[in-house]
């Protein structure tokens, strides 16, 4: 028995309207690409790892965000992050600021402590809390700091003007530090004065502040070595009278006894991290409050107190999130390749918190060659640091209630080559091809090469290109052909990876411009939702309900509207956009190009008839059009989906058959071709779920339920092959039953049978004359239809096979035992002849030839029933009469018929013995006086006769 799973074709649909082309400037730009492919992150090459910290949310409850890491000497890692109570909002939610401690460089973890303890308020006293944490290490003298915010009433947005730290309406900045590796901690240190200047709306003050979340940094090279710098981001009053989100350094040269601000930097910037460049000069790599899709960056040449102007890194998209940039080798030399190689971690995604990557920069952040996911979906705020034994520690969210995950890896798993890629703006039609001209660099000290192409995705593709053998430090321009698919329109950011011989890889974003038409279509796709249930213990009952989730995705370049409007769940379907429809559909009102949605809240009420299947078929339709006209239908989708398993499905069939009969068709005696064998075969329903469509063996699209039965016979018709043989072979018949794409099959196994097959016939003669006769009326004398016809070979060479015509008429054939020269007879059983004269020829077979007798006739005169003789006696009753019929001697009737005056009153099925005589009687009563005729027919299978006709006179 085996069950094989047929495959459905996947349920997803996709239709596509073109119409006329738009302006570019309607269309939306794709989202940045990730890489060209996604490894798992434990994938070779390289080792990686990863932890959640923040697994156990303690008796409070906590939410947890927001997180912070260092990396201190002596393999001690440092992790803190905000345990907010009763949600995951920001302050002035009361929260408080959690840590835990590595000695082992990550490997293990102690317990969670607290570093700032948060308080939710009671009757006496005001609720206050810490939250936003980042340190920053001194290797110097030791200490370790941490920033973070300080709230009372107000938040971020909420915080009024000046620094006064008893005034509840303003935020605060605080730090504490510790000098035992992070066991033990100062009080909160407040240096709001510092942070947050100005006691009212004037030029130069700031409404409120907050320490980016992560780590700052020490600087370690040139004129700035030792300083101590925290990024802010702080909402800053302009000479013009406008606020403006601006990035600023709060930095220390005496070890964090002293704190002072730098000035302020940028427009429309947020969380913003810094890092030390191999020549000594900061980096600023900042959000964009704005949502501008990527990071800012500008760069200090004074350690931080001043920046030049802020700029796009069109290489770094990112989704409005805090992200990070270190160091990869923080002790290199100054201006060393290595001192140059720089880790950036964040969201890889223009639209959303999710995908976060690690890249390399080989370049002091010119150029973001590397690119590798550590988390696929959702995943937010991240921070990283390089550690002591060659890994790399970072430390992100996984989610806002309980994913505070630390992953590790060393740079082999990076799998990164130092070769950055550009090309100008690629301009192209919808559907037709270009040539890009890629310029690659070889950062390398060592000769590469490999393989250029363009990751392909629903807007473009390209064939790869051969890179041959790249200098170290060389430069080359490659012509790289470019197809644009027909749905691809606007601006685009095309994702080009070279793949060097051994397996490392580099990547760049490519600014494209598609001048496309505007195309609508979907995909959508379905998948049970109750992936916890074990089904096996825990089967559906019929009339319980199975969640399910669709997920529509938008294949157009167009916004689209959808409805779903019928289906086998409930809720689910709705009516036209803005129309009442109930609560729970899977309507979406404007579905943006490239996008998808979840409908998580449809149910299936299963059946008794799909328990009986153990599964049932989601069939869906689903209508869409475009935002202007919420009436008109562009496409429409008929989904069927895959099965959805109600119960631990076990489809199994059982066979058997039984032992072989023989049936001698021709009578001869002997297994002649032709012949056939029969076996009775029954198969069983041995699994938990009902089968249809039987087939095989004989059987055509029966319906077994569990524990159900069939049989029926299967007959085998012998071959000339089989006669030679002398054996019908052991056989085998496959029988197959359905459940839905399921197959169940087993194998009914025939037995062999040896065959009773005629002597072979090696004669050299043809056969001797021969004559026939008959025995036609010897048994009774009656001529009556039944007979034998013998033939007689008295002498001579015998026949194999004998053949009796009747009327020129094959009736009989019949394998005979030659014995050459003794005599042979054969008979043939003639029965139920109607009376005529017929012919009968004997023809004779063997090896050699065949010969004929001379034709026999044999009269039939009595085959129908004899005269019969009707006799008729009044009663003693008024009106009685009895009417006897007697046929004497001879052919016997089976059928009796009285008539009165030519009517039919009587019959009567009677037993034959011919030739004894044959007798019935009917009594007939309450006639009235007058005269009757009566006649009787008798009559059998070869004709009838009559008696004559009597009358009778009744008193």
């Amino acid at each position: 028995m085996k069950f094989p799973d047929r495959h459905r074709r996947r349920s997803i649909a996709l239709a596509v309207a073109v119409s006329l082309a738009l302006p570019l400037s309607m269309m939306p730009a794709a989202n940045a690409s990730g890489s060209l492919s996604t490894p798992n992150p434990a994938d070779a090459p390289g080792q990686f790892s990863e932890v959640n910290l923040g697994q156990d949310r303690t008796e409070a409850n906590f939410f947890y965000r927001i997180p912070a890491l260092a990396h201190v000497g002596d393999g001690v890692v440092l992790a803190s992050w905000d345990a907010r109570p009763g949600s995951a909002a920001d302050a002035p939610n009361p929260n408080t600021i959690v840590q835990r401690r590595s000695v082992d460089n990550g490997k293990t973890w102690g317990p969670m402590t607290t570093v700032a303890a948060g308080f939710t308020g009671s009757v006496s006293e005001s609720k206050y809390g810490y939250s936003d944490p980042s340190y920053v290490v001194d290797e110097e003298s030791g200490k370790i700091f941490n920033f973070f915010v300080y709230s009372k009433d107000q938040g971020f947005h909420g915080s009024t003007w000046g620094n006064d730290d008893a005034n509840r309406q303003v935020i605060s900045a605080a730090v504490i530090e510790s000098t035992d590796g992070g066991e033990t901690w100062s009080a909160p240190r407040l240096i709001t004065d510092v942070a947050k200047p100005g006691d009212g709306p004037v030029p130069g003050a700031v409404r409120s502040t907050f320490a980016t979340s992560g780590a700052g940094i020490q600087v370690t090279r040139g004129e700035y070595k030792g300083r101590l710098i925290q990024q802010y981001a702080g909402d800053v009053m302009q000479a013009n009278g406008s606020r403006t989100y601006q990035a600023y350094s709060v930095y220390s040269d005496d070890h964090g006894a002293t704190w002072q601000r730098g000035e302020f930097t940028g427009t429309s910037m947020d969380e913003n991290k810094i890092v030390e460049l191999s020549d000594g000069r900061i980096m600023l790599n900042s959000r964009d409050s704005a949502g501008g899709g990527f990071r800012k960056v500008a760069i200090s040449e004074d350690g931080g107190h001043s920046y030049s102007k802020v700029s796009q890194d069109r290489q770094l998209p990112d989704p409005t999130n805090n992200a990070h940039l270190t160091q990869m080798f923080p002790d290199a030399a100054a201006g060393s390749d290595e001192a140059k190689k720089l880790l950036y971690t964040g969201a890889n995604s223009q639209t959303g918190r999710e995908n976060v990557s690690a890249r390399v920069s080989c370049d002091d952040g010119q150029t973001w060659p590397g690119l590798r996911t550590i988390r696929r979906g959702f995943s937010a705020y991240s921070v990283a640091t390089a550690q002591a034994d060659g890994q790399f520690g970072v430390f992100y969210e996984g989610n806002y209630t309980d994913s505070m995950m630390y992953a590790s890896f060393d740079e082999e798993w990076l799998n990164y080559v130092c070769a950055p890629m550009s090309a100008p703006k690629l301009t192209l039609d919808a559907g037709q091809s270009a040539t890009m001209e890629v310029t690659i660099t070889n950062q390398e000290n060592h000769a590469i090469s490999g393989i250029l192409q363009v990751q392909q995705s629903s807007q473009v593709s390209s064939e790869p290109v051969a890179v041959e053998q790249l200098a170290a430090k060389e430069q080359r321009s490659i012509q790289l052909p470019v197809t644009a698919s027909v749905v691809a329109n606007g601006k685009q950011r095309l994702q080009l990876q070279f793949t060097e011989a051994g397996g490392k890889m580099s990547q760049a974003l490519v600014e494209a411009e598609i001048a496309g038409k505007e195309v609508t279509g979907l995909e959508i796709s379905g998948e049970r939702a109750d992936a916890g249930r074990d089904l096996a213990a825990a089967p559906y009952q019929a009339g319980e309900k199975l969640p399910y989730t669709f997920t529509v995705k938008n294949a157009g370049n167009v916004n689209q509207w959808v409805v779903p409007t019928e289906g086998n769940f409930a809720p689910f379907a709705a009516r036209p956009v803005g129309q009442p429809s109930d609560a729970g559909n899977c309507r979406y009102s404007n579905l943006a190009a490239g996008t998808s949605y979840s409908c998580a809240t449809p149910r299936h009420t299963v059946t008794e008839a799909e328990l009986a299947d153990g599964f049932f078929v989601p069939k869906t339709t689903w209508t869409a059009g475009k935002l202007d006209d919420h009436a008109k239908v562009l496409n429409d989708y008929v989904i069927t989906s895959d099965e959805v398993d109600v119960l631990e499905r076990r489809p199994s069939l059982s066979a058997e058959a039984s032992d072989p009969v023989f049936k001698d068709l021709d009578a001869d005696g002997y297994a002649s071709a032709g012949d056939t064998v029969t076996y009775e075969a029954s198969v069983r329903n041995s699994g938990n779920v009902r089968l249809t469509g039987l087939q095989g063996a004989g059987w055509e699209a029966e319906e077994l339920a569990a524990g159900g039965s069939s049989t029926v016979k299967i007959t085998r018709t012998l071959t000339a092959a089989h006669i030679e043989a002398g054996v019908l072979a052991a056989g085998t018949e496959t029988v197959e039953g359905f459940n839905g794409l399921r197959v169940a099959s087993a194998e009914l196994k025939l037995s062999e049978l040896k065959l009773n097959v005629a002597p072979k016939d090696d004669a050299t003669a043809k056969p001797a004359k021969a004559v026939l006769s008959d025995d036609n009326g010897h048994d009774t004398g009656l001529k009556d239809g039944d007979y034998t016809v013998t033939m007689n070979l008295w002498h001579g060479s015998n026949a194999s096979q004998f053949i009796l015509l009747e009327d020129g008429r094959e009736i009989s054939r019949q394998t005979l035992v030659s014995a050459s020269p003794e005599a042979q007879q054969a008979r043939v059983q003639v029965k139920g002849k109607k009376n005529g004269t017929y012919e009968y020829q004997g023809v004779l077979v063997n090896a050699a030839g065949s010969t004929k007798t001379q034709m026999l006739k044999v009269k039939v005169k009595d085959a129908n029933p004899g005269t019969p003789v009707l006799s008729a006696r009044t009663g003693s009753a008024a009106g009685e009469l009895t009417l006897t019929t007697d046929m004497w001697w001879g052919t016997n009737a089976t059928g009796y018929q009285l008539f009165e005056n030519g009517k039919l009153i009587d019959s009567q099925d009677l037993v034959a013995a011919t030739p004894a005589a044959q007798q019935v009687a009917t009594v007939l009563r309450d006639r009235a006086p007058g005269s009757y005729e009566y006649q009787v027919k008798l009559s059998n299978d070869a004709g009838e006769s009559s008696s004559k006709v009597r009358t009778v006179r009744v008193k």
